[in-house]
Formats: structure tokens, C-alpha cells, sequence
């Protein structure tokens, strides 16, 4: 016998005239109170195929809270052994606090009272009707709203007060210890009723309103952001948990981070593309009224039990895209326009972590590399703590159009130069399309995966290359502790890395030798404060001047040497030798 005829016979026995109509069954309530001589309102059971809220029942006269066979067997007197799915070694969730005596009950009964017809009509514009309000114990102090939070015990202690229409406007009222973020689930005693079932838990309590004047059991939370505060425990013996938040970003990577915790019984409700970016279920049982019943639904039923896995065929979709996007080109990586360093790297991917002494050229080469991907629409994020962005854009602008800054700055008649000047104006903008500079002394890893999604999104690419200059410059929350600061940025990299189809190239410094200098030999080990770096990086090197600095001889023909001193897929070695380009702030590979 399958699930569902299961539950069919469960209640058909126990439910005192059940009548069988398509996926439902339908009784005279047997919870109503009759002694006024009106007859008794209808229990529904829900029995829809393949839907978690198989096995609901409701009285759709609101006479008392819904549930699954469980409670249903609680409040008929059933045996608990006869209740499809009960577990008798089940342990019942106790919180570890002594319950005070005082609670609310005096002061709802007085808010209750004052709700008049002007805060019913606030309601009844976003489809909750007066019995759904009544039945939740809303009330009215003149000014807010009063949503009162009870508990396991069936008490209330602590209230959330809302200024109707205006939600950012709210204050707790009552026991200020039941206003803190693990008693911060609204209508907590729906979790029990939903024992072996399903329920909702969405954000804001209007919200979770409008789904239960359609007849579905859930919770909520005040906001997206105490999503963390709901325990795994607290939901443990709950079969399927629906998980609905505002239609933003933020909100469902909350709803993510709490799916992952709680296991693939969450699934994750969709929005239609269509629905505007901030929307809440409130706003579309405002907008689309007898028709949010039919979406609901649709949403409910094109639901899936979340995974944090990608799906196979998006793996398998993705995989073979980068293996067509690769055919016939001599690297599978991203070109930087040194044929040698793409062929020693196979392109520009993964982790690439560049070090040398002090005025080695590592920005300059850096900036070079960026900026010809940037040119080749390549998308490019450019995190400078070194230089500052002007500096960045002038010596671009120099390689770019071979001049030099007093040429750039300059009002010269030449009309060659003027010529240039012309043409490398357009070019650069054109590549500023491509190439975003960031100067942010406050970044973090969640607003340079933000910024990441936001680049990708305006290019239309879903890949993207982020140069970090420096590495030692990175804010970190300890100063006092740089290395820890470090560690964890290789970190985060790794995870943005794999999660966003990101390229890195990573300015670090060197450590100093015996007496102050730097070591003439490229190794791993030369890189300052490493930590991870031999780790984390798929590809380290090391770009070495061979000139010398109080040499005036040499400085004229400045050559350096880039070494590759360690990699995952390609031999460690001299790469090639590069020699600047002054005045034009640019490096040319011999």
C-alpha cells in the first residue's frame, strides 16, 4: 500500500463521517464547538499525490489549528500506534529554560480588542481575511500592530510590533529575553502540528499570513538574515520544510546557507522571472489576488529537495561548453598576450600568484596583462592597494598608444601624436567595458563575489579574471596577525575560484635574505609570510630584475627574468625574459 493510501485509510477510520472527494477527504469537524446550536464547519485532509502537504487537515472554519495524523491522533485519542509514520523511540524537543509566570495573555486579549475595521481592511488588501487574523491573535495598540510570538507551551512572552505599511518600523514588546534570536520563530507551536508533515518557513509574519489564509501550515522569521537562528533540532522530526524569502539576492543565500544545514528535506521555492527583485508574497497576493491560490501551487509543485550540489546535467552542460570553448586554441586558459607565459601556464586559470623584490615591475606587468584581456573582452577586476587608479589608467593609456606621459598630458601639435591620442582614447574606452579598478580599502570576500557577480552580469560572460595587487595589502580583520589574514583570502580565492569561474593573478612580496637583500634564487620559499601560498597557489612565480639599480648602465636596458617556481599541471622554470618599454610603462617578452 502506497503513502497516500496509507494516510487515506488512516483518517477514513478515525474521521467520523469521511467522505472521499478527487485528492480530498471531507468530514463535519469534530473540533467545532456546536453548544450554540450552528452546525459544525468542514475538516479537509489534503491527499494530492507527490505534494509534502499529503495527510493536512484544517477546519475551514478556523475553529483550531491544522496538522498532520500525529496531532490529529492527539487531539481524537487515536492510539499513536496507529499513525502512519510514528516512531516510538522519537525524542520530543525540550528547550533548556524555566518558562516565567507572567506571560501575555492579559495584554492580547486588550490589543485584540482594539482592532477595528481600518486595520482588517490593511489586512484583506493582501488577501487575509479577518478569521486568519483572529485565529493568530493580532492585535492593535493604537499605533503598531502587535504580532505576539508563542511557544512550545502555548504562551506568548514576547510581542513584534509593526507600524502597518511600513515594516523597517517595528519594536519588541514584553520579556526582552523572548525577543532574542532563538525564540525569533513566529507561530512555533505550527512545528509540532507539522510532526511527520510539512510547513513552511518564510520571512516576515504578513508574509506567512497569506499562506495560511490558503490553508498551509508554516513559520517564519523576522527577517532572511535570522534564517541561522532556526536550529536543525528544533525541525528534526519535520518532514519537508518550504523555504520562501524575499525576492533578492541576499535573501536566498540565506535560505541556501539554512538548506544546508538542515538537509535535503528543504526545498527552495522559486520566484517567476517575471516577479520584480524585492517582491515578497505579500506584494504578489496584493497584485495578483484569486490567482496567487494557482501560483502558489505551481511553485509548490515545480519545488524540488535541495541540494548544494549542481545538478548533472548543469555540470555536464558546463564542462563540455569549456571543453567547445577551448578546441583549437593552443591554451585552455585566458591569454595575456606574452606568448610564452601562456604557453609555460597554459593560459591564464586557477590561482596565479606573481612575487619579486620591490620595483621589479610586478604592477606594470600586471597592469600590461589585465588590460590586454580587458581588451579582448575579457572581463577584469583590478584590486589595487599599491598605485591608485589614475596611475593605472595614465600608464595604460601610455603602452597603449606608445607616448609618453608628458605626450598624454601635454598640449603638442604634432599631428601624429594628436592622431594617437585620438585613437588610443577610443580604444580605452572601449576596454573600460571590460576593466574595473577597485580601490576599496574595506573589501571583503562577500563584496568581491558581489562585484564578480555584478561584472559578469553586465559583460554577459560567466567567467572572469581578478587581479589582487597585493596580496599583503588585503584588509584583514587582525592586522596584528597578517599571516591568519592571508591564509584566509587563499581561502575564500579557492572557494570563488571553483564556485564563479574566476582566474586569479596575485601580487605578493618576497622575504628578505641575510643582510636585508633579497635572494637571488627563485624558490617558493622566497615568498613573504607564504603560508598557504604553496598550497593554494596552482601556479607561483617569481619576476626577478637582472638589472642593478645602482648600476646606470644596466637601468637604461632594464631586463627581467620570470621564473616559474611551482605549479599543479606544468614544468617549473625560466619562462622568459621581459624588458621594459620606458617611457611607455610596458613590457615586451624576447
Amino acid at each position: 500500500m502506497d503513502f497516500v493510501e496509507t494516510i487515506k485509510q488512516f483518517y477514513t477510520t478515525h474521521l467520523p463521517g469521511a467522505q472521499l472527494e478527487k485528492n480530498f477527504i471531507k468530514a463535519p469537524c469534530p473540533f467545532c464547538q456546536t453548544t450554540d446550536g450552528k452546525k459544525a464547519g468542514t475538516l479537509v485532509v489534503y491527499l494530492i499525490p507527490e505534494n509534502p502537504f499529503v495527510g493536512y487537515f484544517r477546519c475551514l472554519s478556523h475553529c483550531h489549528p491544522g496538522g498532520f495524523p500525529l496531532y490529529f491522533s492527539q487531539l481524537m485519542g487515536v492510539d499513536a500506534e496507529k499513525v502512519p509514520g510514528h516512531d516510538p523511540d522519537r525524542e520530543p524537543f525540550v528547550r533548556d529554560i524555566v518558562y516565567p509566570i507572567k506571560h501575555l495573555k492579559a495584554d492580547i486579549l486588550k490589543f485584540t480588542g482594539l482592532m477595528s475595521k481600518s486595520e482588517y481592511a490593511y489586512f484583506q488588501e493582501i488577501g487575509i481575511s479577518r478569521a486568519v487574523v483572529e485565529e493568530m491573535k493580532i492585535g492593535y495598540n493604537g499605533r503598531y500592530l502587535i504580532y505576539p510570538y508563542f511557544l512550545e507551551n502555548g504562551k506568548s512572552y514576547a510581542a513584534r510590533c509593526i507600524l502597518p505599511g511600513r515594516k523597517i518600523d517595528n519594536f519588541w514588546y514584553g520579556d526582552e529575553k523572548f525577543a532574542k534570536e532563538d525564540f525569533r520563530i513566529y507561530n512555533t507551536p505550527e512545528i509540532d502540528r507539522c510532526e511527520g508533515g510539512a510547513l513552511f518557513l518564510v520571512e516576515g509574519e504578513d508574509n506567512l499570513l497569506t499562506l495560511k489564509e490558503l490553508g498551509y501550515p508554516g513559520i517564519s522569521v523576522p527577517s532572511a538574515a535570522d534564517l541561522e537562528h532556526v536550529s536543525v533540532e528544533r525541525l528534526a522530526y519535520v518532514n519537508h520544510v518550504l523555504i520562501v524569502t524575499a525576492n533578492t539576492p541576499e535573501a536566498y543565500l540565506s535560505a541556501r546557507e539554512t538548506a544546508t544545514r538542515l538537509g535535503f528535506k528543504v526545498r527552495i521555492l522559486k520566484w517567476p522571472a517575471y516577479v520584480k527583485q524585492g517582491h515578497e508574497l505579500a506584494d504578489l497576493a496584493r497584485e495578483k489576488g484569486k490567482e496567487f491560490r494557482t501560483l502558489i501551487a505551481g511553485m509548490i509543485q515545480s519545488s524540488r529537495s535541495f541540494s548544494p550540489f549542481s545538478s548533472p546535467d548543469k555540470e555536464h552542460r558546463k564542462f563540455f561548453q569549456q571543453v567547445e570553448e577551448s578546441m583549437g586554441q593552443a591554451t585552455s586558459g585566458r591569454r595575456t598576450g606574452f606568448p610564452k607565459l601562456d604557453n609555460a601556464l597554459s593560459g591564464v586559470r586557477g590561482i596565479n600568484i606573481m612575487g619579486g623584490p620591490p620595483k621589479a615591475g610586478k604592477s606594470c606587468f600586471n597592469m600590461q596583462v589585465s588590460s590586454e584581456m580587458a581588451r579582448n573582452k575579457i572581463p577584469v577586476i583590478y584590486y589595487d592597494f599599491e598605485n591608485g587608479r589614475q596611475k593605472i589608467y595614465a600608464r595604460t593609456l601610455s603602452r597603449l598608444g606608445r607616448l609618453s606621459d608628458e605626450q598624454i598630458r601635454g598640449s603638442s601639435k604634432d599631428e601624429d601624436v594628436v592622431r594617437r591620442l585620438k585613437q588610443v582614447y577610443a580604444e580605452f574606452k572601449d576596454m573600460l567595458k571590460y576593466f574595473r579598478v577597485v580601490t576599496d580599502r574595506k573589501l571583503n570576500p562577500d563584496i568581491m563575489r558581489r562585484q564578480i557577480d555584478f561584472l559578469q552580469h553586465e559583460t554577459r560572460t560567466d567567467h572572469t579574471v581578478v587581479v589582487v595587487d597585493s596580496l599583503h595589502k588585503l584588509p584583514f580583520k587582525d592586522l596584528s596577525d597578517r599571516r591568519t589574514g592571508i591564509d584566509s583570502w587563499l581561502r575564500h580565492m579557492e572557494a570563488i575560484r571553483d564556485e564563479q569561474n574566476v582566474s586569479f593573478f596575485v601580487v605578493s612580496e618576497l622575504s628578505r635574505g641575510l643582510g636585508g637583500s633579497y635572494d637571488k634564487k627563485p624558490d617558493l620559499g622566497s615568498f613573504k609570510e607564504s603560508g598557504d601560498i604553496e598550497y593554494s597557489a596552482d601556479n607561483a612565480m617569481i619576476l626577478l630584475p637582472d638589472w642593478d639599480p645602482v648600476d646606470p648602465i644596466s637601468t637604461k636596458e632594464r631586463k627581467s627574468s620570470l621564473w616559474l617556481v611551482a605549479s599543479r599541471e606544468n614544468n617549473p622554470g625560466k619562462i622568459a625574459v621581459y624588458q621594459l618599454e620606458y617611457p611607455y610603462w610596458g613590457f615586451k617578452e624576447l
